[in-house]
């Protein structure tokens, strides 16, 4: 049983391939075109879904069967056929070219492995359970998705700009990772939501250090 490392990739630009045209392939695609990659897509069929963002220029259609060169100058492959022995070949040939490849039908055995994913925008969380239940990893992502609410968009935009401020207004690395920790409790998440966020950097500084009192105060 493999061990994974858990990491997200900028794949924006980027040439990915996938293998395939049914609905596995289709929610490859689906999230590829969601990271903004360059989606090539190689296969005699395509559902209904995949054939329209083809038609509308988001992603490259082959319409054929694979061969050895559609994996030139790939960031990362995705064999999604319903033939084991296709799916294997892909892998094996993707191996040649030092390119990583997901196996649809046995994640396992591939370099790397998709996870239930929940986009809030700019937030991404995921949840695998190393390819051997997908169901368990998609039930952890609907309650997730319950917790999370759309609204978690306005933290992160907010949080970005906060962290800019910090990084440029404290010069103490301890006290700015307590301050950035502080940004980040419910009370502070809350108040980012329901107001305006601070635009005066002396102001922002003043209320994170009182809010990091509060968390170190509860601490103590």
């Amino acid at each position: 049983m493999p061990d994974w490392y858990p990491i997200l990739l900028k794949v924006e630009g980027r040439k990915c391939v996938v293998i395939g045209g049914g609905s596995v392939a289709q929610r490859k695609s689906e999230g590829l075109l969601k990271a903004k990659a360059s989606v090539f897509v190689i296969s005699p069929k395509l559902t209904p879904a995949m054939l329209e963002w083809a038609e509308a220029g988001l992603l490259h259609w082959e319409r054929r069967e694979a061969v050895e060169t559609d994996l030139d100058g790939a960031s990362l492959v995705f064999a999604a056929t319903d033939r084991p022995i296709i799916n294997s070949w892909i892998s094996e040939e993707a191996g040649k070219r030092a390119v990583p490849v997901n196996i649809a039908d046995d994640g396992e055995s591939g370099d790397f492995i998709v996870p239930a994913v929940l986009r809030r925008d700019e937030l991404v969380l995921t949840a695998s359970a190393s390819g051997a239940g997908p169901a368990l990893a998609a039930r952890i992502i609907q309650e997730l998705a319950e917790r999370y609410g759309p609204e978690y968009n306005e933290n992160v935009q907010a949080l970005r700009a906060i962290r800019l401020i910090v990084k440029a207004e404290v010069s103490d690395p301890s006290e700015r990772r307590e301050l950035l920790q502080a940004a980040v409790t419910d009370e502070a998440l809350e108040e980012w939501r329901s107001l305006a966020w601070p635009q005066d950097k002396v102001k922002l500084i003043s209320r994170l250090r009182e809010l990091s009192k509060r968390v170190n105060d509860r601490k103590g």
